[in-house]
């Protein structure tokens, strides 16, 4: 057990508060942190969007997206962090790591930013709602296994052997991984419907919030482009944590597989032949749900794609991208917009693609490649890792240069 370290100085209009010095919970064994109380002003939660549901005789709400707040007692930033995580996780992901430090939540929290930590659509405290969201599932053990904690010793892909950060044994009885495993969460099957809701919710959240500073991770990257479409004068800046990609195929590496297809009923890339292509193809680019494109995009008129003739080095993909003349995106470039890649993630292979598509199509982001500036071994849940702070101050750096009072 240990002190997380909160004081409450402030409630919600119409909440039971209660001041407390010191609010506990169990953690593994050494996850402590010698860090003075975090003092916060205001907390709460909301639901945002959603809709009664008249397809079906119990008339659920669905579509919701539910989001708990923290305001910090020193606030010195005025534009909020909405966190919204990746696939069959939950906010979770944000509020602590599986070892007991605290989560990139309490990170920002700390350098006065107002945090909201989403649960997407039929997640977590976002209720599930079989009869309007369908079938869902979750990531099998091996398939975590094999792409997020422990691909050092599986080396399906060349940078996964770089892998060096998770904290712990990353095996059934160690107490991080348990804690780790215990947080996943199944989500719809329906993968296009389950964007399109939570772009909707993440829109009418941004309505009640305000301005804010919107930072995705993996699966959730794919909504921010639509968002900020949806939201041109809410969204101030994007920071994309790996963010769901490549563009117009996504890629699979010999893995264990959860929504990809088997390794072999993939299309092979070249030689090196360690990753191949979805034969699906997103209609959108970054997206199969529908973004702004000028000239339109249309069924008369659909976006066409074509692959580099070879990659950039053997241990990346062969990029696809949009085919000349480029149609560039709508209200996706006007603000600015971070892409960070880790060195030893499945998406160290790709994770260029989706700046080089985002560049073609007239949009110009950021791109920080952890590795390039002495940050090493990191997989693709780098804010659950053992340096995610160090990770955590690369964005707020940029954020510090980048983001500004009444501009972007």
């Amino acid at each position: 057990m240990r002190n997380r370290g909160y004081v409450v100085i402030g409630c919600v209009a119409g909440l039971l508060c209660i001041a407390l010095s010191s609010l506990f919970f169990a953690i593994p064994a050494g996850g402590a942190q010698d860090r003075p109380p975090l003092v916060i002003a205001k907390e709460g939660y909301l639901y945002a969007g959603g809709h009664y549901d008249q397809d079906h005789p119990n008339h659920h709400v669905v579509g919701q997206i539910y989001a708990d707040y923290q305001i910090p007692a020193e606030r010195r930033h005025p534009y909020p962090i909405v966190m919204i995580h990746g696939g069959s996780q939950t906010g979770v992901d944000f509020l602590g790591t599986p070892d007991g430090r605290e989560g990139w939540a309490q990170f920002f929290l700390r350098r006065g930013y107002a945090v909201y930590v989403v649960d997407q659509v039929g997640r977590g405290k976002s209720p599930y709602a079989p009869e309007a969201y369908g079938a869902m599932d979750s990531q099998s053990l091996d398939y975590t296994t094999q792409k997020f904690v422990a691909m050092e010793r599986y080396k399906s892909w060349p940078q996964a052997a770089l892998h060096m950060q998770w904290p712990g044994t990353a095996r059934q009885g160690d107490a991080v991984f348990d804690q780790f495993m215990a947080s996943g969460s199944p989500s719809m099957n329906d993968r296009d419907k389950q964007a399109q809701m939570n772009v909707d919710a993440l829109a009418a959240l941004l309505d009640t919030i305000g301005p804010s500073i919107i930072l995705v991770h993996s699966q959730s990257g794919s909504y921010a482009w639509p968002l900020a479409q949806a939201r041109p004068a809410l969204v101030k800046a994007i920071v994309a944590a790996e963010p769901a990609g490549p563009p117009v195929h996504d890629v699979v590496v010999r893995s264990a597989q959860h929504f990809d297809v088997a390794f072999d009923k993939a299309v092979k890339q070249n030689d090196a032949d360690f990753f191949r292509d979805n034969p699906k193809v997103k209609k959108y680019g970054l997206t199969d749900i529908p973004l702004a494109y000028v000239p339109a995009v249309t069924a008369q008129s659909p976006l066409e794609f074509v692959q580099q003739d070879k990659p950039e080095s053997p241990d990346l993909i062969r990029c696809w991208r949009q085919k000349e003349p480029a149609r560039k995106l709508v209200a996706v470039g006007g603000r600015p917009i971070l892409v960070l890649g880790t060195e030893a993630s499945f998406y160290a292979g790709y994770n260029h693609c989706n700046v080089e598509y985002l560049q073609q199509a007239g949009v110009h982001p950021a791109f920080i490649k952890l590795a390039d500036i002495g940050i090493h071994g990191n997989g693709h849940m780098m804010m659950l890792e053992k340096n995610s702070d160090q990770i955590a101050q690369v964005i707020a750096d940029w954020l510090d240069k980048n983001v500004r009072p009444g501009g972007r």
